[in-house]
């Protein structure tokens, strides 16, 4: 099976793990990496410049408010864990699928998760 991207279903919004490339060519959605979302963003990361730069992108992408888009855990790191607020996880599957990268809805305990 090709990878695939898992969305955790929550209460506040879906939750995702993504792979940062930071200094990269372009901002872009690069694909699904290891149940994670890889992405590439032009600015360093530095300062935070990177973390901002990955938040306008999915909030861009996903067609939701910047403040809709938090990152919970790995602001430091290239591995990161975000929440979508203000939209279904079948939304951003759809959302997904229409860019060409694979996506499902995984329900905590599933035995299928990545992580």
């Amino acid at each position: 099976m090709a990878d695939v991207v898992d969305l955790e279903p929550g209460a506040d919004g879906p939750r995702l793990r993504l792979r940062v490339k930071p200094g990269g060519r372009r901002d872009r959605l690069v694909g699904a990496y290891g149940g994670a979302l890889k992405l590439e963003v032009t600015a360093a990361a530095e300062r935070g410049r990177a973390n901002d730069a990955v938040v306008s992108l999915l909030a861009r992408t996903l067609g939701v408010p910047r403040a809709a888009v938090s990152i919970l855990s790995g602001a430091g790191s290239q591995d990161k864990s975000v929440r979508i607020g203000n939209v279904e996880p079948a939304g951003v599957v759809r959302c997904l699928a229409t860019l060409g990268i694979p996506a499902r809805v995984v329900p905590e305990g599933d035995p299928g998760r990545a992580c």
